[in-house]
């Protein structure tokens, strides 16, 4: 018999095994190597800006579509196969992206592969979280869900760092040792092993989500394929109703602001680190650890109190904090750290980068558990896959503002520093829209 404690972890499962693409491949080991890749910090990020911004907008445009075909047909489980499969091989791939001997177009398209798989496959099972427990205890199911996704998330970036990614200066490994499978530092495999780790990680640990949660059944459902065909007018007549839903419309668009923000922080972090600071991958490791402890032990803490004073309060009180933390890290440099001039040699703009990073991981671990959960509260019960294609459709829709306003204006001004103040401007956008959510949304007072 599968009990609601296994439904429960079999979800949680899915946030441990997904979240590698997020630690390793967009953040701390494969963004930066774009830079090794690229020739230099500024060509890279905005390589990269585009590249994210382009598979965002694919998202954008499919998500609410895929999310009314899953409501109608009450088939979730065969779409989280097929991005799944996509997630799998678009990671894999990513062993080809060789110094010198790769297709930067072939290792981009991989990269986009994977990560709408993986973005298509956590928005449905986000439409999952109803279905495993009590209304009353999804703040603290999705928190814990979610550190438990940064635990894994941490643990992959430890294997990472201490068998197989090695120093560009010793040849080892950060506790001494050489890289395992004899991967060779000289063409990047020990850095270039991140694409098949994420994908056997994503593909074992998959297992129990696949084996304990199931489909509830859907009384109205429909074959997929007159789904497919009715889930346009039924999107098109969702979408035509949003502004009669001020709070869902609000919310909607108030986090399409403040998770692109979000999204470009730990997008670029690792390559903002690596060309301003001029960290090794070893090091910026090392900084993805300290992030993954601070957001696994505030999305626990976020989901205690998204259940105590609800998900709204939690938002507001994380996206003041980040706006305040990137404006930080806009005055962190080589040469200063807020304001004070530094020698060449000074540990203090690494300090100041540590600390400003774990606090961005603690503000973006609980506000992303709280996002999801306040998703919940907004959605009609009957079409929540669809609402949650609409959550991605509204996350991916701007999706592209975040990194190609990044890359954009880090080519006008030449400048990295300069070039992650976007993120600034969508914090605030989001902070002033929530002003017009109700906690409990329009049904609330419908």
């Amino acid at each position: 018999m599968i009990t609601e404690r296994k439904r429960i972890w079999g979800r949680w499962f899915f946030d441990w095994a997904s979240q590698p693409y997020n630690t390793l491949l967009l953040t701390f080991i494969f963004a930066p190597f774009m830079e090794r890749l690229m020739g230099d910090g500024t060509t890279a990020q905005t390589v990269w800006g585009f590249g994210i911004g382009l598979s965002g907008m694919i998202i954008a445009v499919a998500s609410p579509f895929l999310g009314a075909i899953a409501d109608r047909s009450g088939r979730r489980m065969p779409f989280i196969w097929l991005f799944s499969l996509m997630y799998v091989l678009g990671s894999a791939f990513l062993w080809t992206a060789e110094p010198g001997h790769f297709n930067l177009w072939l290792v981009m398209i991989a990269f986009s592969i994977g990560m709408i798989g993986m973005e298509f496959a956590t928005s449905f099972t986000n439409a999952m979280l109803p279905d495993l427990t009590e209304r009353e205890n999804i703040g603290k199911v999705s928190g814990s869900g979610w550190a438990f996704g940064y635990v894994g998330g941490m643990l992959s970036l430890i294997i990472m760092l201490t068998l197989l990614q090695a120093s560009p200066t010793t040849g080892k490994t950060l506790v001494g040792l050489t890289p395992l499978f004899g991967l060779d530092p000289a063409t990047g495999e020990d850095t270039r092993i991140v694409g098949p780790l994420t994908a056997v990680w994503y593909a074992v640990f998959m297992i129990p989500f696949f084996l304990w949660v199931r489909e509830p059944r859907h009384p109205g459902a429909v074959p997929v394929a007159q789904a497919y065909r009715e889930a346009w007018p039924e999107l098109r007549t969702t979408l035509k109703s949003l502004p009669k839903r001020p709070s869902l419309f609000a919310y909607l668009v108030s986090s399409m602001f403040y998770r692109d923000a979000l999204n470009g922080i730990f997008t670029f972090g690792g390559i903002y680190a690596a060309g301003v600071l001029h960290w090794s991958i070893t090091q910026i490791g090392l900084f993805g650890i300290l992030g993954t402890i601070t957001g696994a032990t505030f999305s626990w803490l976020g989901g205690k109190a998204d259940d105590r004073f609800g998900p709204k309060a939690v938002i507001v009180f994380n996206l003041i904090a980040l706006a305040l933390i990137t404006l930080g890290i806009v005055f962190v440099s080589r040469e200063s750290v807020f304001g004070m001039a530094v020698t060449p040699d000074s540990h203090l703009p690494d300090i100041a980068f540590y600390i400003l990073g774990g606090l961005i991981g603690a503000g973006g671990g609980a506000l992303q558990s709280a996002s999801r959960t306040m998703m919940v509260r907004q959605s009609d019960p009957e079409k929540i896959t669809e609402c949650f294609g609409l959550y991605a459709l509204t996350g991916k829709a701007t999706a592209f503002i975040a990194p190609i306003a990044i890359g954009s204006v880090t080519a006008m001004t030449q400048s990295q520093t300069l070039g992650i103040t976007p993120v600034i401007v969508l914090f605030v956008l989001g902070l002033m829209l929530l002003a017009f959510v109700k906690s409990e949304g329009d049904h609330a007072t419908a």
